[in-house]
């Protein structure tokens, strides 16, 4: 399991092999160069992670301020809660002494939490308001193409 234990890089990526880092952040740099496809869904994930912030500022500038403000909160602390699993940019600071499974279930938590502030916002909204076919098939049009597009 990653840790903030230090290591020394060995990896496929030769201008940063022998140095010195977390155990966390060598496992990112596997993930990223050693495994098929991983540098690809991390790149899906954080794409994904804008489109959200997008979203939920969007959501606020129409209006839904209630569930917005929760959202965007979550969102931040889901934004520093994956920096910190990764042993990223928050080595060398206070929450960089935390330890970094801390961080990893922090971000499940807070990913949990916007899915369930957005599943509730979105059945509370589409009572009031229903969406049309139309809609829908728009805002998944956008999606699909702001994903391939970012």
């Amino acid at each position: 399991m990653p840790s903030g234990q230090t290591v020394f890089y060995d990896g496929s990526y030769e201008p940063l092999r022998g140095t010195p880092m977390s155990a966390a952040y060598n496992s990112l740099l596997h993930l990223s160069f050693e495994v098929r496809g991983g540098l690809f869904i991390r790149q899906l994930h954080h794409t994904c992670s804008v489109l959200l912030v997008l979203g939920m500022v969007l959501w606020a500038l129409l209006g839904r301020f209630r569930y917005a403000l929760a959202a965007m909160g979550l969102g931040m602390l889901a934004g520093l809660s994956g920096y910190g699993a990764v042993d990223d940019l928050l080595s060398g600071t206070i929450l960089g002494k935390l330890p970094i499974p801390f961080w990893y279930g922090l971000h499940l938590l807070v990913a949990l939490a916007v899915g369930a502030v957005l599943v509730i916002s979105s059945r509370k909204e589409a009572a009031r308001q229903p969406r049309t076919l139309g809609f829908t098939a728009l805002s998944i049009a956008l999606t699909v193409l702001a994903i391939f597009y970012l």
